[in-house]
């Protein structure tokens, strides 16, 4: 197995805790504009529309400044699945050797009485 590195290992982690730390900041800006009464809010209604307005804010801020991580943990998750995709082939192949070696044997061990 290759190390992929300090910087690739723990590639999705990263990205997800950025992705988050964006959305955080996008709702402070949201809350701090709602507390100064730059956005008129209200309420619980109020404070879900800041909510959902951090979320739309944040997710284009994701998009553009994340590309990179978002690479990175493509490249990651995708080397899994060909790990594992590889690992189940060579393991259904040994199956289908041993299967084939067993129905050859009862062939052998049939035609043998016959």
């Amino acid at each position: 197995m290759t190390s992929n590195g300090p910087e690739k290992s723990h590639a999705t982690l990263r990205y997800t805790s950025m992705r988050v730390s964006i959305f955080l900041g996008c709702l402070l800006v949201a809350l701090l504009l709602g507390h100064f009464r730059v956005i008129p809010v209200s309420g619980e209604a109020g404070m879900v529309f800041l909510f959902l307005l951090a979320a739309v804010a944040s997710a284009p801020l994701s998009y553009a400044l994340l590309s990179k991580q978002r690479d990175e943990m493509s490249a990651q998750i995708s080397g899994k699945v060909t790990g594992m995709r590889s690992r189940t082939a060579e393991r259904i192949a040994a199956q289908n050797a041993e299967e084939d070696a067993a129905d050859e044997a009862a062939r052998a061990a049939t035609a043998g009485q016959g």
